[in-house]
């Protein structure tokens, strides 16, 4: 870029010393060199321009290949994370399930528990009233066996009263007989 400038410092020069003369074939001269001098020039910064293009484009390429092999690392980093929280989620899942399971297996033992319990509570109140109403039943016969007792106190009393009586006049008789026999002797 220097040089170019230079270059068209120079012809720039040339034109106005060539001007200042006052020739026209030293400005004619002048010009075309001028003209040749900027052509250069423009060479001169168009090919720097295409350098430093090309640089750019080097340098972004290389950018863009840094971006993409970081982002290729980022994209395995983020299928391992994926992977390391499937692999937890599909761990807590399994656990889950594994206590669900638990859970359920334990419920279905305490309704079968509860079943046996009801089931024993309803035999033990089966037997309860079987054995108030054989209680009742026993209850019944102790009060008819009392009574019968009683019936029979009351005839041994009787019995006993009569067999007081029969024996009086047993002895009455015998007491009677002896006299008979004792007056008829």
């Amino acid at each position: 870029m220097t040089v170019a400038v230079a270059l068209l410092v120079a012809a720039a020069a040339l034109v106005v010393a060539a001007v200042a003369v006052g020739s026209m074939v030293l400005a004619a001269v002048a010009g075309i060199l001028a003209v040749a001098l900027g052509a250069a020039a423009t060479k001169i910064t168009h090919s720097e321009l295409m350098l430093s293009r090309q640089e750019a484009n080097r340098d972004r390429a290389a950018q863009a290949q840094a971006y993409k092999k970081i982002t290729e690392e980022r994209i395995a980093e983020n299928r391992a994370f994926v992977e390391d929280l499937n692999a937890k989620a599909e761990k807590d899942r399994t656990a889950r399930a594994k206590t669900v399971a638990e859970l359920e297996a334990a419920l279905a033992a305490a309704h079968q528990r509860a079943a046996e319990a009801i089931r024993s509570r309803a035999e033990e109140a089966r037997k309860a009233a079987e054995a108030q109403v054989e209680s009742s039943a026993l209850r019944q016969r102790v009060t008819d066996a009392e009574a019968r007792a009683a019936d029979a106190i009351v005839r041994v009393a009787e019995l006993e009263q009569e067999l007081d009586i029969v024996r009086a006049e047993l002895n009455a008789l015998q007491a009677a007989a002896k006299k008979n026999d004792a007056s008829a002797a």
